[in-house]
């Protein structure tokens, strides 16, 4: 796949790119070893008034680096604005915090001082997608700096301008030459990267074929690996549920981002005693979408991000149709140009089906009836995912159980599940492992130290009596 921004909504080539050379990627990794040289001695306060220097450039320019998304994904502009404003808030989060969650722990122990003390480990390597160009990059980059690390991006090659944007604000806050460059490399020069010593530990988001691929890499090389592999998140509505507000919710959580989210909900499992009223609502919200131009304040829906994108999404659901489910709405690719496709709801979906089993990444929601709570539970396991999940029941038994039972990273109760600095962001299962956002994810990439210092014992070691 060439490296390069195509118009999602017309198909249009706007700018190629030239990938790097083995040289200059070497020119790279080389300028961020020297890098983490400098960067892991400066100072808390020092990163955080770099990183709140990052947050301001991001929320001035919110406007054009918005338009630099939709134009590169397709996204709508209105949350293209919504992710730099994310970015921003992650930036300001980690500046504010850092320190506090590096701050050495202190450990009982008799006649020595112990401690937990934590280190960063050098330039750490970042291979992320295009669904979410900006944020998915500094919901890694802003721990990862904060804690003393350098970054090294291998962003997807469909947004190399949004790629080089992120650089130009770590340069511009003032993070020094090779704290934060973007490699505009082919995907064939990634396991040369893994092999290179210098870079000592990588995190992924993506789907999960690509997660064994770095995986193993990584595995060779033994080093450090966080995973966000994607899901097929469950949307539970039980009898006590607000059936307005679910059904209202569920159109966002099934459509966010065009559909094209890992932690999007993607298997409405709604009990039989509210099922026919809140297919309705489902529904009937689903067909109000407006899907168009995506600079349009007014469209809810633009198109896919790639033509090959939609063509599998397709494949999946002519797939399961033909093996039985049912179109309520939608189910196919809208005449034009662009990559578009139609809002879609499909019910009785056979077990074997496409729709079942596989993440579907696109405007398609899966709907399924159970009689009962424990019937829900098991069809939301019923997945090799386990990413987030969203449950919507007022009764307290019913959500401590789901809470207790449902195989995911993330359950949110009354609620679509979200990311947000302030909570740990990771799944289970195929889903990946590792955490990102919170105190966790600014640990998964520092060493640990352990100290102990013993106590001088009166009268010994001191070379006097």
């Amino acid at each position: 796949m060439p490296i390069a921004t195509i118009n999602p909504a017309t198909g249009e080539t706007i700018q190629t790119f030239t990938p790097l050379t083995d040289a200059q990627v070497e020119e790279k990794l080389q300028r961020a070893a020297e890098a983490f040289r400098e960067h892991r001695r400066t100072s808390f306060a020092e990163r955080a008034e770099k990183m709140r220097r990052a947050a301001g450039i991001l929320e001035s320019e919110k406007d054009a680096l918005a338009r630099t998304m939709t134009l590169e994904v397709g996204k709508t502009i209105k949350a293209s604005r919504e992710e730099v404003e994310k970015c921003a808030r992650g930036c300001r989060f980690y500046a504010e915090n850092a320190e506090k969650f590096l701050a050495d722990e202190p450990i009982t122990m008799d006649g020595a001082r112990a401690y937990k003390h934590y280190r960063p480990l050098g330039p750490v390597l970042a291979i992320m997608p295009w669904n979410f160009p900006l944020w998915q990059v500094f919901r890694f980059a802003a721990p990862a700096l904060m804690a003393g690390n350098v970054g090294l991006l291998k962003h997807a090659e469909n947004v190399p301008r949004c790629a080089l944007a992120i650089e130009d604000v770590f340069r511009r806050a003032g993070f020094p030459a090779g704290v934060f460059q973007t490699l505009l490399a082919e995907l064939s020069q990634v396991p040369a990267l893994f092999d290179d010593s210098r870079v000592v530990a990588a995190t992924l988001t993506g789907s999960d074929i690509a997660g064994r691929k770095v995986g193993e890499q990584a595995g060779r090389n033994l080093k450090k690996m966080v995973l966000e592999l994607g899901g097929s998140d469950p949307f539970m509505v039980m009898p006590s549920a607000d059936l307005d507000k679910a059904a209202q919710v569920a159109v966002t959580a099934r459509t966010i981002n065009n559909g094209q989210s890992c932690i999007a909900a993607k298997r409405f499992i709604v009990h039989e005693a509210i099922a026919d009223e809140f297919t309705r609502k489902f529904v009937a919200g689903m067909e109000k979408l407006a899907v168009g131009d995506p600079t349009d304040e007014t469209t809810d829906i633009g198109p896919l991000a790639r033509p090959d994108l939609r063509e599998n999404l397709d494949a999946q659901v002519q797939k399961s149709v033909a093996m039985g489910a049912h179109v309520l709405t939608g189910g196919h690719c809208l005449d034009g140009p662009g990559n578009f496709y139609a809002p879609t709801v499909l019910t009785d979906i056979p077990p074997d089906s496409p729709a079942h089993r596989e993440e579907l990444f696109g405007p398609v929601a899966l709907l399924f009836r159970v009689p009962d709570l424990d019937a829900a539970i098991a069809l939301a396991n019923d997945t090799p995912y386990g990413l987030g999940s969203s449950v919507w029941t007022g009764d307290a038994a019913e959500q401590v159980q789901c809470i207790d039972e449902i195989e995911a990273g993330m359950v949110f109760i009354n609620q679509m599940v979200a990311s947000d600095p302030r909570l740990p962001f990771g799944g289970v299962k195929n889903s990946g492992h590792g955490r990102e956002l919170s105190a966790e994810g600014i640990r998964e990439f520092v060493n640990l130290k352990t100290v102990s210092i013993k106590a001088k014992e009166a009268g010994r070691g001191t070379g006097t009596e």
